[in-house]
């Protein structure tokens, strides 16, 4: 992964020149719960950069992102469309920024200094006098579409995938510019994304199934307000439909009997169908490591089968890390426990493993840069990866599952969009029906191909609607 030959890195860097904004309303078909909150619905944010790079040539990039609001902002003070509205409101915000922006050079370096040094303050003024600031949390997953299209844009106008780019050819700073260490064993200088990304990304990739706490397993679950379309309804159809093999399970966290028989129910359901892997994911409830001990010791004395098949355990525990310095190693001598929510970027991995975690979910909901070098410092200090979906419909399912295909994870990718609103991207599907419909537990990547991310936005028969251009 050298990427092409050219005389300097410094003649392929770009500036943005402008930004254009979309949002694309997207109803559920079966409500997805969030910690204490479910979710009916979501509205993604689509933006289109363009970029201008040496003697004045321009190409324009795309990226997208759900703007999940109970996932970043859980809130008892303030309602979701309150939280929603701010959200909206800082996007426009960051897309003033994003083209304000002086900086130049690859996505990368561009990303990271707008992360680092504009975004806080962004923030900070956004929430002046405000009852309830907006999260970092919700401030990436805004900046992050933004940052996705940069990168986009970039191989556009180059004629180049993005994953050829990071590197020395295209890259003027290594990673010592942006990562360090307290391991002096791990020296950065030299190196570069793609030192730690797979020397052949796979066209396949096996895929785990979301079980919500409101999903029926089976028939005898349904209340009769389910819906009644071409797509699978309980569990069990799901994972005979796809082939099904790796189920990530959503729990309470504040109801062990619960969660305990949750976990049994689905896994004597994984036994008998085949499923061989599951993780357990308690969406940050939990505030004493006694409460997943438990479950995990009851499991080895009356489930061991089950406790075998548990892969990982993801964030339990409350995604304010720095606020939240909870001594977690009790839980990941018994399972590996990844950080998800708490994994802002790769400071929070490094505060994170010295507390005890030991591996990380990646997600491009935090922007593609920060991703790239959350991976690049997990994988230098030895943490294993995850990528976690944020239901990523349209747009916003394809460099989530690039970044699980280069990244090398322990298994695959996550992906749900297809169980909560399959239709929202019919229009995408008919490019790439491999990303949008699992068949025999795996997603088929082969389709992505050409510039950038690989979208072939032209061959998509969507109409956008009216964007907010800046």
């Amino acid at each position: 992964m050298n990427g092409r030959e050219m005389n300097t890195s410094a003649n392929r860097d770009i500036q943005v020149a402008s930004v254009a904004v979309h949002y694309l309303p997207v109803k559920m078909r079966m409500p997805l719960k969030f910690g204490a909150e479910s979710v009916e619905s979501v509205t993604c944010i689509r933006v289109a950069i363009t970029v201008s790079g040496a003697e004045g040539r321009t190409a324009t990039g795309w990226g997208e992102t759900p703007l999940s609001v109970t996932w970043a902002w859980p809130s008892a003070k303030l309602s979701y469309q309150e939280r929603y509205d701010a959200m909206v409101e800082f996007c426009t915000m960051l897309a003033k920024a994003w083209v304000e922006s002086s900086e130049t050079g690859h996505p990368v370096e561009i990303g990271h200094a707008f992360i680092e040094s504009i975004l806080p303050d962004l923030l900070n003024r956004f929430n002046e006098d405000r009852t309830e600031p907006l999260p970092h949390l919700a401030a990436l997953i805004s900046a992050s579409a933004f940052d996705l299209a940069t990168h986009d844009a970039y191989g556009m106008l180059h004629d180049i995938d993005i994953y050829e780019t990071y590197n020395s050819n295209y890259m003027s700073k290594d990673l010592s510019h942006f990562l360090t260490s307290d391991n002096q064993a791990i020296d950065f200088a030299g190196k570069y994304p793609c030192d730690f990304l797979v020397d052949q990304a796979p066209d396949h990739l096996p895929v785990w199934h979301l079980v919500g706490g409101l999903d029926p397993l089976e028939e005898s679950d349904r209340q009769g307000n389910e819906p009644d379309d071409a797509y699978p309804v309980t569990l069990r159809e799901w994972i005979q439909r796809d082939g099904l093999t790796c189920l990530k399970i959503k729990l309470r966290g504040t109801d062990a009997e619960w969660d305990y028989d949750r976990l049994t129910r689905i896994g004597d359901m994984a036994n008998e169908l085949g499923v061989t892997s599951l993780s357990a994911d308690f969406n940050c409830t939990v505030t004493d490591p006694a409460y997943v001990n438990s479950i995990l010791d009851r499991l080895k004395q009356e489930r061991p089968d089950i406790l075998d098949a548990i892969l990982y355990v993801e964030q339990p525990f409350p995604y304010d890390l720095e606020n939240n310095q909870i001594d977690v190693t009790s839980v990941s001598e018994r399972k590996p426990l990844f950080l998800d929510e708490s994994a802002h970027d790769w400071k929070f991995v490094q505060l994170g493993r010295k507390l005890g975690w030991t591996g990380v979910a990646l997600k491009t909901c935090k922007t593609q840069t920060g991703a790239l070098l959350s991976l690049c410092w997990a994988k230098a200090h030895g943490m294993p990866l995850m990528v976690q979906d944020l239901t990523n419909p349209m747009l916003a399912q394809i460099p989530h599952v690039r970044l699980a295909a280069h990244a090398g994870t322990i298994m695959g990718v996550e992906s749900n969009g297809m169980q909560f609103y399959p239709a929202a991207s019919l229009p995408e599907e008919s490019v790439h029906p491999g990303i949008y419909r699992r068949c025999h537990g795996m997603l088929d990547l082969s389709t992505i191909s050409g510039p950038g991310f690989g979208y072939r936005v032209s061959e998509v028969d969507r109409n956008l609607p009216e964007a907010e251009s800046i």
